[in-house]
């Protein structure tokens, strides 16, 4: 087998065991918690802590139906755009294993959120194809940030709640960061 061949196996399971893990934990979130319910894992820095949001970063919302509609379709041209080039590398075999990861990761979690957005108003009964909300439940309660500290002062360190696809984003992100020479070089498609 060639290194492409397995390059592509490797990207394939990575996509698919993120948005599997992503779905079985949200969806079990969901069934079994209570909208705002907690659940300490470790001590109470780390908890289960079940909330929805409209599918923005740190649950910012885009405004209204037309804004939902919006960031729903962007998000799936984007994911798009980037299936199409990660499959351009993989047939100008101009791809390697940060890449591939890199890749894979960004678009699992896109797509496990695009999942929620697109389908949990329609099985959960709440709301139209598309306008689903996203299911969030990781919180580290970490420390708490001094009063005197501007803007963030008197809040906790990191008070974003997330899922398994924004980790899996996050971390594709870093990783583009890291290796962002080795990538935009290979970008530069025939």
């Amino acid at each position: 087998m060639n290194a492409n061949r397995k390059l592509a196996i490797f990207s394939a399971s990575v996509i698919l065991i993120f948005i599997i893990l992503d779905q079985i934990l949200k969806i079990w979130v969901k069934t079994n918690m209570e909208l705002g319910e907690h659940i300490h894992l470790i001590g109470s820095w780390f908890q289960l802590y079940f909330i929805e949001n409209e599918g923005m970063a740190f649950g910012m919302s885009l405004g209204a139906k037309f804004g939902k509609f919006l960031l729903s379709f962007v998000r799936i041209i984007v994911v798009g755009f980037m299936g199409y080039y990660f499959y351009k590398l993989f047939k100008n075999k101009t791809i390697d294993l940060p890449i591939a990861l890199t890749f894979s990761l960004i678009i699992a979690g896109a797509l496990g959120n695009i999942i929620d957005s697109l389908f949990y108003g329609v099985i959960f009964d709440y709301a139209p194809f598309m306008f689903g909300k996203v299911v969030d439940m990781f919180y580290f309660h970490l420390f708490p940030i001094p009063e005197w500290f501007p803007l963030w002062g008197g809040s906790y360190f990191f008070p974003a709640i997330f899922n398994i696809a924004d980790s899996c984003v996050t971390v594709g992100i870093v990783l583009m960061i890291i290796f962002n020479k080795r990538i935009f070089n290979s970008l530069q498609l025939k």
